[in-house]
C-alpha cells in the first residue's frame, strides 16, 4: 500500500504538469533560481511584457508562464497546489472559491483598495467590460446595435445573414463564459431571449475570447457576444474591421485577479509579483501593460463591476449549476 501511496505522489504531479498547455514559455531561463510559475487564462502576447517587465528588475528570477482556460486551471490547481506559485484568471467566482477554500496566501503588507481584493488573498489587477465585438461588414448601410436588444432585432430581421456566423462561449467548458452568463441572466431577462435567437441561428461555441476574435477578424463569424473587449483591442491589424460595443443596456465588467498558492514553492518573488501587478497601475508605458488597468479613481466603474464578494459563488452550487447549464442548453443548443 506504501508503495502505491508514493507511486502516485511522485507520479500525479508530473502528469498534471505535462499535459498540454495552450502555451508554455520561459522568460530569463539564465536565471539561477527555480523558475517562478504561473498558471494563468491570459494570453502570454498579452501578458508577456508585464513578465519581461518584472525579470528585468528582478535579474535573479526566472518566470514559467503557463496558459490554459479558466474551468481547466481550476482543476489543474487544485489538484496540485504546490506546483504553482501563482495563479491568474479571468474567471472571478472560480477564484474567490479557490481563496475562500483556503487555496491563497494572506498577504497582509500588500495595501490595495477594498473593493478589488479578497481578504488580502486574491487581488484584483484589470477592469474589462464583457463586449459585443462586430465585423462591420455585416452592418454596412445599417446602424450598429448598441444593446442586447438591438442586437436581437438586427439578428431577426435578417436571419440568413447571421446564420452560422455568431459566436459565444461554450459556457460548459469556459470559467469565464459561465462567469458572464450568469451575472447577464441576474440583470435582465433580455439575456435569455436573446440566448433563444442565437441558439436558432445556429450560434458557434468557443472556448475563449482569442478564437472568437481571430474568426471575427477573418470574416468566419461577424458577431461575437460578450468576449472580451480587450483582447479585440489588442488586434491592432483588425481594428478597422472590427467594431467594439460595449451594450448600454447594461454593463457586465469583470477583475481579471491575481493569487499566490498556499503551498507556493517560492512566496516571496509570488508576493513581488503580485506587487508589481499592482504598482503597473500607476505607470503610463502602455507596451508594458497592454490590458485595461484596474481603475481605482471612479465610483461609476467599482458599481458597473462583478463584486468580490460571496455571492459571487451562488452558481458554483453544484444544483443551481446544473439548472442553469440546463436552461442554457436548452436555449441555445435547439434540437
Amino acid at each position: 500500500m506504501r508503495s502505491i501511496i508514493a507511486f502516485i505522489l511522485i507520479v500525479l504531479p508530473q502528469l498534471i504538469l505535462a499535459q498540454e498547455w495552450e502555451d508554455q514559455q520561459l522568460f530569463n531561463a539564465d536565471a539561477p533560481a527555480q523558475p517562478l510559475r504561473i498558471i494563468s487564462s491570459t494570453d502570454t502576447s498579452l501578458f508577456a511584457p508585464i513578465i519581461a517587465d518584472f525579470v528585468a528588475q528582478n535579474a535573479d528570477i526566472s518566470v514559467e508562464y503557463l496558459v490554459t482556460g479558466t474551468a481547466d486551471i481550476d482543476q489543474i490547481f487544485r489538484a496540485n497546489p504546490e506546483a504553482f506559485d501563482l495563479v491568474i484568471s479571468s474567471a472571478m467566482d472560480l477564484q474567490l472559491k479557490l481563496a475562500n477554500d483556503g487555496l491563497a496566501q494572506r498577504l497582509p503588507d500588500v495595501t490595495h483598495p477594498s473593493w478589488a481584493q479578497w481578504r488580502q488573498s486574491l487581488f484584483a489587477f484589470t477592469s474589462e467590460p464583457a463586449a459585443i465585438v462586430i465585423n462591420r461588414q455585416a452592418f454596412a448601410g445599417q446602424a450598429i446595435p448598441r444593446t442586447r436588444q438591438e442586437l436581437i432585432e438586427a439578428m431577426r430581421a435578417a436571419p440568413e445573414t447571421f446564420r452560422g456566423r455568431v459566436g459565444t462561449y461554450d459556457i460548459r467548458q469556459s470559467g469565464l463564459g459561465y462567469l458572464f452568463a450568469t451575472q447577464d441572466a441576474r440583470a435582465s431577462e433580455t439575456y435569455w431571449r436573446l440566448m433563444e435567437v442565437l441558439g436558432a441561428l445556429d450560434v458557434r461555441l468557443y472556448c475563449c475570447s482569442g478564437d472568437m476574435i481571430d474568426d471575427l477578424a477573418s470574416g468566419d463569424i461577424v458577431v461575437a457576444y460578450n468576449v472580451l473587449g480587450s483582447y479585440a483591442t489588442a488586434r491592432v491589424e483588425s481594428r478597422d474591421r472590427l467594431e467594439i460595443v460595449l451594450p448600454s443596456d447594461f454593463p457586465t465588467t469583470m477583475m481579471r485577479t491575481a493569487m499566490v498558492s498556499i503551498e507556493a514553492p517560492q512566496p516571496s518573488p509570488a508576493t513581488a509579483f503580485i506587487r508589481h501587478l499592482i504598482a503597473l497601475q500607476s505607470r503610463t508605458d502602455t507596451d508594458v501593460f497592454q490590458l485595461p488597468p484596474l481603475n481605482t479613481q471612479s465610483n461609476d466603474i467599482e458599481r458597473a463591476t462583478i463584486a468580490l464578494e460571496p455571492a459571487l459563488m451562488t452558481f458554483l452550487d453544484t444544483l443551481k449549476r446544473r439548472r442553469f447549464l440546463a436552461e442554457w442548453e436548452n436555449a441555445v443548443i435547439q434540437k
